[in-house]
């Protein structure tokens, strides 16, 4: 760790021993009334967030990414404060039913204000009979059993693996949803189609314009295990299977895994004499995984996951060497025509977070350990096999009052020269977030 990480462990102390103080068990009074119509049906349900983000960052000044984003703007640290506001809703009645998801942010940093307001989901749902559903506007799929990446969610964004239960903007299409129950090994069957468009003004980033594209995803539950089968045709992409599985082998270990197969994959790399080439082929992208959870309510996920369709170690390694040649263009000549050469070359996935092939990911809580109610501590650890770089982050979490919750977390990326976590652009990141829900 570098000398500036000492000044963060302080910090991330100061709050640790305040959040201490105030995980004070708290007293309920017994209220043993039960009101019936408390559980009756809603026709409409609204509820949401507001949220308030500090992130501290002390940036690498000698990674690759500090070089492409801060080569005229020499600075050693980054504050940015964030206000988030995020309202759901839905409204039900006889056969229809609307839902909605709205995100609202605004940001401020070193280098200026910022704000964005989004549609998550907006879409409206046909239930004619309790066997079908017709969804028309835009959604969330969620398709894949993995918790910090699914390779099978060939119509969903990816997932940030630090906070992969955050809610994701959806895709505007039309869906239909068919389920039929069973006795006996297959309990159930259900079958999700879904027609998603891509022209000016819909779904633009998803693909290529003017397509409509299908999707498809047979759900068995059989023998008490989940499985789906997935496929994904049209020309705003290429053709894509997938199959996932998760099952409980007891009450409180469960194991999932997920396999994609690409077809026609295409791709720029660079290569060790920096010239940029188009990699065309089948691809494959699978995943394996668990999840326990111990008498003393600690929660361990692990997953192995591999991107077949990520950069080598050696192709990130020729990406970082060419903005290392470029900085130094720069500082001896003072032109930055190979910086924006290699500005535009990392927009073509080596700036994606995990933008190696094989990764394993951590993670681990233990809620109101010693005794100390609404309090968990908890880490997060993302490891690049190839290189043996990572991230790890160790938090907090504290819920003691009625619909707040307050979390800290102090990230760490390390590794060698011209590794994936090395040539970040933070060395380390410190936030303070709170959340109040209602």
């Amino acid at each position: 760790m570098r000398k500036s990480g000492g000044r963060i462990f302080c910090r991330l102390f100061f709050f640790a021993v305040f959040t201490f103080l105030f995980s004070f068990p708290a007293s309920a009074e017994d209220d043993y009334s039960f009101d019936i119509a408390a559980f009756e049906p809603k026709p409409f349900e609204f509820g949401g967030y507001a949220e308030l983000k500090w992130e501290h960052m002390d940036l690498n000044k000698e990674s690759a990414f500090y070089g492409l984003n801060y080569y005229d703007d020499s600075r050693s640290m980054l504050d940015r404060f964030t206000g988030t506001l995020q309202l759901n809703g839905r409204y039900k009645k006889g056969i229809w039913a609307f839902n909605g998801l709205l995100n609202a942010a605004g940001r401020y940093d070193n280098n200026g204000w910022s704000d964005s307001v989004d549609v998550f989901e907006a879409n409206l749902s046909l239930k004619p009979t309790p066997f079908a559903t017709i969804d028309l506007g835009k959604k969330t799929f969620k398709w894949g059993k993995g918790y910090a990446w699914n390779p099978v969610g060939f119509i969903d964004r990816s997932k940030d693996p630090n906070d992969p239960e955050e809610a994701m903007e959806g895709y505007i299409g039309a869906g239909l949803d068919l389920i039929k129950s069973f006795d006996g090994s297959l309990q159930t069957i259900a079958l999700t189609t879904v027609a998603l468009p891509v022209r000016e003004d819909v779904n633009e980033d998803f693909g290529e314009m003017n397509h409509v594209n299908l999707a498809s995803k047979l759900y068995l539950l059989y023998l008490d295990t989940d499985i789906d089968f997935i496929i994904f045709t049209g020309n705003s992409r290429s053709t894509r299977y997938g199959v996932d599985f998760s099952r409980n082998l007891t009450t409180n270990f469960e194991i999932h895994g997920e396999f994609a197969y690409i077809t026609d994959f295409k791709k720029n790399y660079l290569s060790e004499t920096g010239v940029l080439t188009l990699r065309e082929g089948s691809v494959k992208r699978y995943l394996a995984g668990l999840r326990y959870l111990t008498e003393s309510d600690i929660t361990t996920i692990i997953e192995f996951y591999h991107n077949g369709a990520g950069f080598s170690e050696s192709e990130l390694g020729n990406f970082y060497q060419l903005v290392d040649d470029a900085y130094t263009d720069f500082q001896n000549t003072g032109s930055d025509d190979l910086l924006q050469t290699a500005k535009s070359i990392s927009g073509m996935g080596y700036a994606v977070p995990q933008a190696g092939r094989n990764y394993l990911y951590l993670k681990i809580n233990q809620k109101d350990p010693f005794d100390i109610l609404y309090f968990t501590p908890g880490l997060i650890t993302i490891l690049n096999l190839d290189d043996q770089s990572y991230s790890i982050s160790p938090e907090i979490l504290y819920t003691g009052f009625t619909n707040w919750e307050f979390r800290m977390r102090m990230t760490f990326l390390n590794g060698g020269k011209y590794t994936e976590f090395e040539e970040k652009q933070n060395e380390n990141k410190l936030e303070c977030r709170i959340r109040y829900h209602f």
